[in-house]
């Protein structure tokens, strides 16, 4: 079977590599020599062309699977709308005639709910921001396109959006790993939730939505434990025996005085929200490899 991906890199490149141990062809899309150069070595079929390039699409294979897992890339020179929305839409126009399945990585910044409340696939949609909005516009071109996943006319879905958590994983905390090092005060929130899921169970979840069962539209995939930025944090420096995290803010006073002067839905905005995996685990049938950053972190830190 032959499989696509666009957006071979911190995700796809680990499925690519999971769907050529299993007796797949396996291209990627890139725009870059460099990478093409790299697929080549992994055994991947690296076909040159750009997303934003509708003309350097034409020669996309037909495929079994398609993954889509683009992220926004500065270097090109090209706003977020134009790479997750007008590129989306270039790929669907040239491949859903050419693919069974489709899997497409979205984020859960598609939700706008900031007061802590609980989300799943049912929640509302509303976010306020701009790549919030972004990212649920291109959600919508799947419908727009007729790729509806489980519509009447079809008996196994046609397309799957997964949801994507914040994403951690070996080599994605160095930056943080070398600020809590050295003391540096943290931004944000220190009371506001994070949802979290590790790399290792974004690849178990695509290769589960890749084989033949019943899919649902959407699926929320985070770990089974949202938890403070403080949290985060603290829990973190243990592991790297560095100085407890200090935080970036208001003095003690200008604290307590802000305070009075906020309403209490107002002091509760901006706490994020917290994701349920509910439907991951007990719809799709995935058992995470990582449930809490407890097991995950440790691996991570380990392996970066």
């Amino acid at each position: 079977m032959h499989k696509l991906i666009i957006g071979c890199g911190y995700v796809g490149l680990p499925v690519a590599q999971k769907w050529l141990e299993q007796g797949h062809s396996v291209s990627a899309l890139t725009r870059s020599e460099a990478h093409a150069s790299e697929f080549k070595q992994r055994g991947i079929t690296p076909l040159m062309g750009d997303i934003t390039q509708p003309d350097s699409l034409k020669g996309l294979p037909e495929s079994e699977t398609v993954l889509y897992a683009v992220g926004f890339d500065r270097s090109a020179e090209k706003s977020r709308r134009e790479i997750y929305v007008e590129g989306l839409n270039n790929v669907l126009t040239e491949i859903k005639q050419r693919t069974e399945k489709m899997i497409y990585l979205s984020s859960t910044s598609v939700y706008g709910q900031s007061t802590g409340e609980w989300v799943d696939e049912t929640s509302v949609c509303e976010p306020e921001r701009e790549n919030g909005q972004i990212c649920l516009a291109a959600e919508q071109l799947f419908e727009q396109h007729g790729l509806t996943p489980n519509g009447a006319q079809r008996e196994t879905a046609t397309a799957v959006i997964l949801r994507l958590a914040g994403i951690y994983g070996p080599g994605r905390l160095l930056a943080r790993m070398q600020q809590i090092k050295a003391g540096e005060p943290l931004t944000g929130r220190p009371d506001a939730w994070l949802n979290l899921v590790h790399l290792a169970d974004i690849v178990n979840t695509i290769l589960k939505c890749d084989t033949d069962i019943h899919l649902e539209s959407h699926y929320l995939v985070s770990d089974s434990q949202p938890i403070t930025r403080q949290e985060y944090y603290e829990t973190l420096a243990r592991l790297l025996k560095a100085p407890h995290p200090q935080f970036a803010g208001d003095s003690p006073g200008q604290s307590a005085l802000k305070s009075l002067r906020m309403h209490s839905t107002e002091r509760a905005a901006g706490l994020n929200k917290r994701c349920s995996n509910l439907r991951l685990r007990e719809t799709l049938g995935v058992e995470l490899v990582y449930p809490t950053i407890q097991e995950g972190l440790p691996q991570a830190i380990e392996n970066t």
